[in-house]
């Protein structure tokens, strides 16, 4: 058992949160009790995480996609009012890391996607800046194969944009939402770029770039950073930890 605010407190400072400028709260977000037992973590604290929480016995959930994004409509009402309601009427608190989460050098998404993809340092930095990271196959691979290797690391095909089929090595990432940066990660001397989501000029950018993008979810390059963090903490404070996987095709 450990106390809400004490483990709030240590995953602020682990996180480094308060050198962060995000769209959102980064921390404890809703307080619903004073002690954790078991910890439940999951990428987005949707209502159908939420339920599952509470039919685990949760005191806590921990997710990096939260509540009170910059611009949204702030009363409590609507899908955010129930989802809200549903942690305080069942006393589940809700802790919740954005860009801390993507960006931390052990746990976060990014260093986390790039293990499961076998991506290493090699002669290049794990970052290029704060939030793109940049690697090398531990031995080069056509698209077609960095691609089926992707596939079998997430569970889902990913998107791909060709240009061309000379073998890959060099490697940039960034998880999420983060289309936009193919331009920096094509600056920084990536062959190929993977991150979640595409836009309409992806495309074009990649081709006349002459650099590969894997689309390959949102959701799924987000999912184990949370897994990374909720690890540690149920062998840091001595409680229970559960993924819970709501299934998300973006």
């Amino acid at each position: 058992m450990i106390e809400l605010s004490e483990l709030a407190a240590w995953c602020d400072e682990l996180l480094a949160v308060d050198t962060f400028q995000d769209y959102c709260p980064n921390g404890l977000q809703v307080e619903a009790g004073r002690e954790v037992r078991r910890l439940v973590s999951g990428v987005t604290a949707s209502q159908a995480l939420v339920d599952a929480a509470v039919a685990a016995g949760a005191d806590a959930l921990l997710v990096h996609h939260g509540y009170f994004w910059r611009g949204e409509a702030e009363p409590l009402t609507g899908i955010k009012g129930r989802r809200i309601a549903t942690l305080l009427r069942n006393g589940v608190s809700l802790l919740a890391y954005h860009l801390p989460l993507d960006a931390h050098p052990e746990l976060g998404n990014n260093r986390q996607l790039g293990e499961r993809l076998g991506i290493s340092p090699g002669a290049a930095p794990w970052r290029v800046g704060s939030l793109l990271w940049q690697g090398r196959l531990e031995a080069p691979l056509s698209p077609s194969g960095f691609a089926a290797r992707i596939a079998r690391a997430l569970g889902r095909e990913p998107l791909h944009i060709a240009v061309g089929d000379d073998p890959i090595e060099r490697i940039a990432w960034c998880s999420g939402g983060a289309q936009g940066a193919i331009e920096e990660a094509a600056r920084a001397g990536a062959q190929a770029y993977v991150s979640g989501e595409i836009s309409e000029q992806t495309t074009h950018l990649a081709r006349e770039l002459g650099i590969h993008y894997f689309a390959a979810g949102h959701h799924a390059t987000e999912r184990y950073g949370v897994q990374a963090l909720g690890a540690r903490l149920a062998a840091r404070f001595g409680i229970g930890h559960r993924y819970i996987e709501i299934p998300n095709p973006a």
